[in-house]
């Protein structure tokens, strides 16, 4: 059973979703490709050449499935090498990249979501608010307890003790989405619902522990200082072995099971939320009563009313929001500035599939990128289709709009033994994509001789990955050796390109 951390600063909840033959050669292959390898006794590299042609590499990853990768020169746009750069094939999370630039030329970079707490139809007095309290959601999907808390102490400073009134929560900023993705573990943390009022990236902190014999289940969601427990999703202990994990709707509230004998003597893990706004209107509740104030059960309201502002959350700006959702690859981030943007866009937008769809449409207007498929934002959906000539255009044109290299994180290179390599020659900054036996990279690489190289790889054992049981999919045997090799040929193409363009 995975383990978490106790805390949930939004850092240390960000960092724990951290959730393809034989080929012709090509035309004037090089004889030899920079491989560095590392010293001994030191993490580091020292540059020295292996010859391997991209044949020798691509059979030496022994993927399976497919491979289409293309390297742009960074000024011209000229191709320098290119495989089956027309094959479409899942982005996963490199589909994060154009979602961050869609987002960022929507919605502005200084954007922020705003979750605020109204009084509608009354005003406080003497301690009690004579209306309606309301939470109001706006789509913010970095919302956390922590934020909540700082809520409620306004309200009690404000004299608050006492709400006759209803209690409302209001997600209707997004439409409500129960997942990210069908085809994912019931269990998987990092496929929760979507709504305009999200809170834990919508995931609930679940911890057992034995004791007095006894297999102790709880359910929270815990800050870094507080651990409000939560009424409206609960779990209970099974003698089975296997599903390890259950889940069902129960007169409005969420039912998980869980298998007793994988439970071990204790841990946690963090699960994801099907009702985000039940969930946030619980924890604010919780979080009222901790503090003496005394507030009616939630109940749903649609959107408009006003009301008075009583306290409101204000989310960071979107690039820097960007920012963090590329550096921890946060599906639930990705979907909701995505949708945010595309119902800015398109008001009507209802679901992932349509707003990919006008992601699409707008990247082709905007970058004149046609050809590009999205299921959704985050590309946790294997049904998005990308090819690398496309993928390889697009951050071509975003390269020379000076916007996304700098949102990157810098790009990982690693030794045969997967060792961080920090004095790499190659310096690269690029977005990652990883599914069961789907694998993808692009961005930019800078060689040793001042060449900047746009590129995209992408990688797919789909029927492979078609054949895995639904309830399989958090490990599925051969998948990590499996991305490990894409990943491995990844970084082989980097540096042969850097070697023989740079």
């Amino acid at each position: 059973m995975v383990r978490h951390s106790p805390y949930t600063t939004r850092r240390a909840l960000l960092g724990g979703l951290l959730a393809a033959s034989a080929f012709p050669a090509f035309a004037n292959a090089p004889e030899r490709s920079l491989r560095p390898l590392p010293r001994s006794g030191a993490r580091g590299a020292a540059p020295v050449l292996a010859a391997r042609s991209v044949e020798q590499l691509l059979q030496r990853a022994n993927l399976g499935g497919a491979t289409g990768f293309i390297a742009l020169d960074a000024q011209t746009g000229a191709v320098l090498e290119e495989r089956d750069a027309d094959l479409p094939l899942p982005p996963a999370s490199v589909a994060k990249a154009p979602t961050t630039m869609f987002a960022l030329h929507s919605l502005g970079f200084e954007h922020r979501f705003i979750t605020r707490i109204l009084a509608r139809g009354g005003a406080i007095e003497g301690g009690s608010l004579r209306g309606d309290l309301v939470l109001q959601g706006g789509g913010d999907p970095t919302l956390q307890t922590a934020d909540l808390a700082q809520m409620a102490d306004a309200l009690i400073a404000q004299g608050l003790r006492r709400v006759e009134g209803r209690f409302l929560v209001d997600d209707s900023a997004l439409p409500e989405i129960a997942e990210i993705a069908a085809d994912q573990p019931v269990q998987a943390g990092y496929n929760p619902a979507i709504s305009g009022l999200n809170l834990n990236y919508n995931r609930v902190h679940f911890q057992w522990a034995r004791s007095g014999g006894q297999m102790q289940l709880t359910m929270d969601a815990r800050s870094h200082r507080e651990v409000p427990a939560v009424s409206v999703i609960g779990i209970e202990a099974r003698d089975r072995g296997e599903p390890v994990y259950t889940y069902a709707r129960t007169g409005g509230r969420e039912a998980w099971t869980v298998s007793r004998q994988a439970l071990g003597n204790g841990g946690s893990r963090w699960l994801p939320v099907r009702q985000p706004a039940a969930y946030a209107g619980d924890v604010l509740r919780a979080l009222l009563a901790a503090r003496g104030c005394i507030v009616p059960g939630a109940q749903s309201a649609s959107g408009g009313g006003g009301g008075a502002v009583l306290a409101e959350h204000r989310s960071v700006q979107a690039s820097e929001m960007a920012r963090e959702m590329l550096r921890f690859s946060t599906n639930i981030t990705a979907e909701c500035v995505g949708l945010t943007a595309a119902r800015r866009r398109a008001p009507g937008t209802a679901t992932l599939v349509q707003s990919g769809q006008v992601m699409a449409g707008w990247l082709a207007q905007h970058y004149g990128v046609p050809g590009l498929n999205f299921a959704d934002h985050s590309g946790l959906s294997d049904a998005s289709r990308v090819t690398a000539r496309g993928m390889g255009a697009f951050f071509l044109a975003a390269r020379r709009e000076g916007i996304l290299p700098d949102l990157l994180r810098r790009h990982t290179m690693r030794d045969a033994q997967g060792r961080e390599m920090e004095n790499h020659p190659v310096t690269v900054h690029a977005k990652t994509g990883t599914l069961n036996f789907a694998n993808g990279l692009g961005g930019y690489a800078r060689a040793p001789g001042g060449r900047e190289i746009v590129f995209a790889i992408f990688s797919g054992d789909l029927s492979r990955r078609a054949a895995i049981p639904v309830a399989a999919r958090d490990r599925p045997p051969g998948a990590p050796e499996w991305a490990r090799r894409a990943r491995r040929l990844q970084q082989d193409l980097i540096e042969r390109w850097s070697a023989v363009y740079g």
